[in-house]
């Protein structure tokens, strides 16, 4: 029997390993698997979901402009017609069909995707979820309600489907990170140029 010569770093080694069982893992996941993760990102989207809307029909019947932690946070009422950071303002149509189809979309690369492990469901969960929050508004009323303020930074208003969607990227990139994606598409990248 013939050993293999690995002239790798330990480090190199044990991202090659992580990122080969997190593949070997989303290949072998059973029906069972599969489904006990999709229930798992429908819950936790369900959860934000109405959590999202229920403060924002507080901060609409009530119009708070008050705050919370002096020099630091805000509650405020505001309304934003457009997309992060206003951007295409008065095209809700638009924004509407791109919510439907990035919630679409999510959905779609969460079954190709199949997270081996609870912090990759629950990445897709929170984006989904804050997606879904903000699409309701548009729906509902034409516009996003924006309520949370930082006073130490110049950054709008935002809400808590916005928080869910920046946390679930942040967690997702994470994830991605720790199972060797990255590194994974860089290599097929270089090899690609060779």
């Amino acid at each position: 029997m013939q050993k293999q010569h690995d002239n790798g770093s330990p480090h190199e080694l044990e991202a090659s390993r992580t990122a080969n069982s997190v593949d070997a893992h989303a290949s072998q996941a059973s029906p069972a698997s599969r489904r006990s993760k999709l229930s798992l990102l429908l819950i936790v989207a369900a959860l934000v979901v109405p959590l999202d809307q229920l403060s924002k029909l507080w901060i609409e019947a009530n119009r708070p402009q008050m705050e919370l932690l002096p020099g630091f946070l805000d509650l405020v009422y505001v309304t934003n017609h457009g997309a992060a950071f206003g951007l295409l303002a008065s095209h809700t149509e638009l924004l509407i069909a791109l919510g439907i189809a990035g919630s679409i979309a999510i959905l779609v690369f969460f079954c190709y995707f199949s997270p081996a492990n609870t912090l990759g469901v629950l990445s897709f969960a929170l984006i989904l979820g804050g997606a879904v929050g903000n699409l309701v508004d548009r729906i509902r009323i034409g516009c996003v309600i924006d309520f949370i303020s930082f006073q130490f930074v110049r950054w709008p208003p935002f809400n808590i489907a916005d928080a869910a969607i920046t946390v679930g990227i942040f967690a997702l990139i994470y994830y991605f990170y720790r199972s060797g994606a990255f590194r994974k598409a860089y290599e097929r990248g270089h090899r690609s140029r060779d």
